[in-house]
Parts: structure tokens; sequence; C-alpha cells
């Protein structure tokens, strides 16, 4: 259970210093922004969060103060729920009625602050051991120092989660509304955490031993923290990170299309417009363009070797497919057989040399690449 809790803690830590570094490559053209330097700091209290969380985790004194790192990752959360609170605001709210709720957070931070503080050291915090503000202590002063730390923590979570909702359908911006609904689900994990470290305090309180189930906290935790590093970067990688997947995309179609066009290069060298590896790998766009128009060139110069009266083994296809893929048996066989007869000599009397490809036609570039991908799969099945 400790190493689950460990790694838990490790992955929050780990998605908490990688978002914040992500941001600070970004300093130099928006440090000028406020929402920019709102974001950075609240990074920044996350971060100081999982350090302080780890010092405690190393030792019981911080600065020769017992159970010190505790108090300050505490109060640190506290910041950074505030702070998060304060980025929401800025995100979606006009700009007079944000400034009086963001005085209206720093306030409440503060007085939680400074709450958390007079409990740690009225109930002896420096003194105690460190377990019993891990899993929970049967004294009351230890016991209402834990709740408050977590009514702290799950309050700005409903909250957040409750204006996520309204702010996404005012936006206009795309990746503003992908921001605020993977908010909305970090609010709604981190309070799942609220709920269960609640339970695991009260629990050990009554000396109730809930076993393996204690480490629901931890868990709830990590995938919270994971998803609200997500939310507070997306706005700046999204465009990036669709365009990688774009590109995967074309890679896999660029590759799915090579038996098919080896095969029709190979029949008629006189498709390739350009020497091989004249185009950068990077401008994958114009590499799959050319393969697309070489495999069109290609299949045309086989019509005069292409059999009309030749069910094109339409029957052999599988009787459970689409008739889209039906179709795609049948072309596919015709191309197998037609290279076959162009390498033989051997011209069909009935051949499809006037015509075009049947009613395949497709009227923009993602729907050609997508029906060619199917012809060259099962070209490569059959062949």
């Amino acid at each position: 259970m400790n190493t689950t809790r460990t790694l838990c803690f490790a992955i929050a830590a780990l998605s908490s210093y990688a978002a914040l570094a992500y941001r600070l490559c970004q300093v130099g053209r928006s440090w000028r922004d406020n929402a920019y330097r709102a974001l950075v700091v609240t990074l920044l209290l996350q971060c100081l969060t999982f350090t302080m969380g780890a010092v405690a985790m190393g030792g019981e004194s911080f600065l020769g103060v017992g159970n010190l790192a505790i108090l300050v990752m505490h109060v640190s959360a506290v910041a950074f729920c505030v702070s998060a609170q304060i980025i929401l605001l800025r995100w979606a709210t006009a700009t007079e009625e944000a400034v009086r709720r963001v005085r209206y957070w720093l306030v409440t931070g503060v007085a939680l602050s400074a709450l958390l503080i007079a409990l740690f050291f009225i109930a002896d915090g420096p003194d105690r051991p460190a377990s019993d503000f891990n899993t929970g202590s049967g004294r009351p002063l230890v016991l209402t120092y834990l709740l408050v730390f977590i009514v702290s923590q799950a309050v700005p979570c409903v909250t957040i989660f409750r204006q996520c909702g309204p702010y996404a359908r005012m936006t206009g911006k795309a990746s503003l509304r992908q921001a605020l609904r993977l908010l909305s689900v970090a609010a709604v994990v981190l309070f799942l955490y609220c709920l269960c470290r609640t339970v695991n305090i009260l629990t050990a309180a009554w000396g109730i031993d809930i076993g393996v189930w204690q480490v629901a906290a931890s868990v709830f935790s990590a995938a919270g923290i994971v998803v609200l590093s997500l939310s507070l970067t997306i706005s700046s990688w999204e465009s990036s990170a669709a365009k990688l997947v774009e590109w995967v995309r074309r890679y896999r179609s660029y590759r799915a299309l090579y038996p098919l066009w080896r095969d029709l290069y190979e029949a008629s060298p006189d498709i390739v417009l350009e020497p091989s590896g004249s185009a950068a790998v990077s401008d994958l766009n114009y590499r799959l363009h050319r393969r697309v128009i070489e495999i069109r060139d290609g299949w045309r110069d086989l019509r005069p070797y292409i059999d009309r009266s030749s069910p094109a083994g339409t029957g052999a296809a599988d009787p459970g497919g689409s008739g889209e893929y039906r179709q795609a048996f049948a072309e596919a066989t015709q191309i197998r057989q037609a290279l076959h007869a162009k390498r033989t000599g051997t011209v069909p009397v009935d051949s499809k040399d006037a015509g075009d490809f049947d009613d395949r036609d497709p009227d923009n570039f993602t729907a050609e690449v997508a029906w060619l991908a199917q012809v060259a799969s099962v070209y490569r099945k059959i062949s």
C-alpha cells in the first residue's frame, strides 16, 4: 500500500513539474499577460505542495520544526486551490466582477491559512507523530485541523465544477472550452479525493481499519492532479497535439499504400513524378499526395488489362462485409489480375480501357486516401 501511495505521489509531482516547465518555456512572449502570470503562480504552488510532501515523507522535521513540512504542504495546497479559482475567474468572468471575486477568494485563502497555522500549533503539531496528520488522529484539535484542510480543498472543487459548465458554453474559443471541461473533470476527481480522505480520517479516529481502501485517496489525488495539469496547459499544446495526431494518421496511410504503389510502380515506372527520396520526410502531406496521384496513374495504365467481363472475384469476398469492402475487394482483385495480364502481355477482349474508376471517385482528398488505403489493405491480403 505504501508503494502505491509513493507511486501516486510521484505521478502527481511529475505532472506538476512538467506542466510548470512547459509553461515557463513560454515566459518570453507571455509574461506581460496577467492570466499567464496567475497560471505560473498556480503551478508553482502546485509544485511546492508536492515538494513539501516529499520533504514530509523523508523525515519528521523541517527547518528544525517537527511536522513543519506537512503544515507548509497544507497551506500551499490551500493557496493553490485559491489560485486555481482565480485563474478560472480570469478566463471566463468580466473584469469588474473578476476583481471582486478574486478579492473574496484571496481573503478566504488567507483566513483559512491562518486558521490552519493556529490549529497546528494549538494542537501541539510539532511534537505529534507525523502519522497523526496523515492517517488521522483521535485528538479533537488534530481532527479539526485535518477536516478544515479537507473543507478548504473540497469547496473550491465544488465551485470550480459549478462554474466550468456555464463558462464553457459562454466562450467562443474552442481551446478554452476544452480547458474548462478538463478543469471540471479535475474538480470532480479531486472532490472524490476529499471524500476518500475524509473517510480515512474519520475511520482512523473511530478505530476502524478499512484496509487497502485507504489508498483510494492517493489514487484520486494523482489522477486529479494529472488532469488538472493538462487543463492548465492544454490551450498551448492542443493544436500541436492535433497536428501530431494528423501526421501519424497520414503516415499510417502513407505506409498502408506502399504495397499497392510498389507493384503499380514496377509495372509502370513512368508514374513516378520525382525521384524517390526527393521530398523531405517532414513534408509528409506532399509525399502522400504524390503517392495517391501515382497510384491513380498506375491504376489508369492498367485499364487495358482489366477484363470487364470478369466478376473480379466479388464472390470470394467476405459475405458479411460491407458493400464498400466488397467493392474494395473487387477492385484489388482486378488490379492483381491486371498486373499479371500486363506482365504476360495478355490483353482481354473486353477491357476497361474506356472509362474511369467505376462509382468510386471521392470528392475530397481524405476520402480518397481512406478508399485507396482500404483497397491497398485488401490487395496486400490477396497478393
